[in-house]
Order: structure tokens, then sequence, then C-alpha cells
């Protein structure tokens, strides 16, 4: 039950979608909604769906952590993409930044942000997962479009979830791309849509393409995702079917993706516990 004046939520918001989600599910359930945004990456639209925002830049963690102690959100969530590239070579460290940067034993993205997340918790401030309030946008498991996968597209995703399960292990990607149980692509750090693209000009249409979580997935800053973009990406690649981690697998704004799926003629497939596990 949630108490009758709910503390403020903190929102860490980089770009896309994903973080006007998380604010309007907050504002639906109650709660107020502030919004620590990264001026390189978060739209300024965002301003309009918040109760409060700060624009900080990267590398300013004690700019964001004293604008959510200030407003008293003893919660946040963080939402919202921070590309790669700005991530290594943009960040100009703060003092609060630069005691988790010297903490850190291995320095790279998923190590940086876990760091993150242990400041803000010395802080008060606890990081929430970033689907805590979005359960309803998760993957389901099996089919969530008119159109099921055919028996070759199954044996696809059963080979699919092999390669992606290895290729997720060694924190390499999450996305692999099938035709006829062979791998066509594997993502690296280009991302999802761009991985569908590259198969459908190296092997043309039918392909399939499946998603996994990375074994211990941190659901507070890692989530997979996908969208409008990845419909309109397969249907640009000739591809026929999607796979996704049921319950680890964030469709953004998942009426409309299984709507333009449907159109699309286009099946998505959620991959239940017990075959990803294999």
């Amino acid at each position: 039950m949630t108490p009758a004046n709910p503390p403020p939520l903190g929102l860490i918001a980089g770009n896309g979608r994903f973080p006007f989600l998380v604010a309007e599910a907050a504002r639906r359930a109650g709660r107020r909604v502030v919004a620590v945004a990264v001026k390189e990456e978060a739209a300024p639209e965002l301003a309009g769906s918040v109760d409060e925002i700060h624009w900080v830049s990267l590398g300013q963690l004690g700019r964001c952590i004293d604008a959510l102690r200030t407003a008293g959100a003893t919660e946040a969530v963080m939402a919202g993409q921070v590309q790669h590239k700005r991530i290594f070579s943009n960040i100009v460290p703060d003092l609060k930044l630069a005691a988790v940067l010297f903490r850190l034993a291995v320095k790279n993205t998923d190590s940086l942000i876990g760091g993150v997340a242990d400041a803000l918790g010395r802080e008060g401030i606890t990081l929430l997962s970033s689907t805590a309030l979005l359960q309803d946008q998760m993957a389901a498991p099996g089919a969530m479009t008119r159109r099921k996968p055919g028996s070759g597209e199954k044996k696809d995703i059963a080979y699919g979830v092999k390669v992606a399960r290895a290729l997720s292990a060694l924190d390499l990607g999450q996305t692999v791309v099938i035709k006829g149980q062979a791998a066509v692509a594997l993502e690296a750090m280009e991302g999802t849509d761009e991985v569908i693209r590259r198969a459908g000009r190296l092997a043309g249409a039918g392909t399939t393409v499946v998603k996994l979580a990375k074994p211990g997935q941190d659901m507070r800053f890692d989530v997979p995702v996908v969208g409008i973009r990845t419909v309109a990406a397969m249907q640009e690649a000739g591809a026929s079917t999607l796979a996704l981690e049921a319950g680890k697998t964030l469709l953004l704004d998942r009426d409309a993706v299984l709507a333009a799926a449907d159109e699309a003629r286009l099946a998505i497939w959620g991959i239940d516990g017990r075959e990803a596990a294999g």
C-alpha cells in the first residue's frame, strides 16, 4: 500500500522515452517526481512531465545527490540511456564521482554505475529497479502478437538463446540475429536496432532476433529495452520474429509496439525462464 503522503521519487534521466514512462507511472501512483536530467542526453520536454527538474552534466554526481536530498527523495530510479562514448570520453568528474572512480577495481560501464548506486545509498537514497513502476510494460511469456513463430523460427529462437547466453555472459551484447540456425550478427556496442539492420544487409529477409538479459543483470540501471524503433528496424531488415526474455525486457510503450508488430505481421515471443536458462 502506498503511504498517504509518499516521499518524492527521484528520477535520474538519460535519453529516450524511458524517463517519460517512469515519470507518468510515478505520478499516476500519487508520487511527486523530482528529475535530475543529464543535460547532454535528456529531452527538454521532460520538464513538462515531472514536478521538479534539475539539469546536470555528466560527472556532476555531487549536484545530483544534493538535488535529491534537498527535495526529500529517499528512493530514485535511473531511466534512459547515456551513450557509452559519452561515459568514457566526456566525463569531467566532480569530487563525489572522483571518489567513486577511485574505488573501482574494473572501470567499465556496469561497475561505474554500480559505484554511483552505492554512493547514492551512502547518502540515504535507495536506487530502485528501473522497471519497478513499469511491470505492465515488460515482456510476457509466449506469444505477444497475433502471429506466432513458425517451426523454423522456433528452432532459430532455441539456437539463438544458446548464442545470446554465451554472448551476454561475456558482457559483449544482449542481442543475436539468427537465420537457418546460423548466427548472422552479434551485438557489440551498436545496440539492438543497428545489429538488426546489419543482419538484414548480410542475410536478407527472414531473420530471427533474440535478446536475453545478462546473467545477474542489474535491473536498477541496465535493463534490456526494445521499442517502436526496433519494430521499424525489423521491417527495414526483413526480420520476421523478435524473441525477448520474459520479465526482464522492457517494451517502451508496449501497446504501441505490439500494435506496430501486428500491423507489420511480425511475431514477438516471450522466452520464459526455462527457455532462457537452456
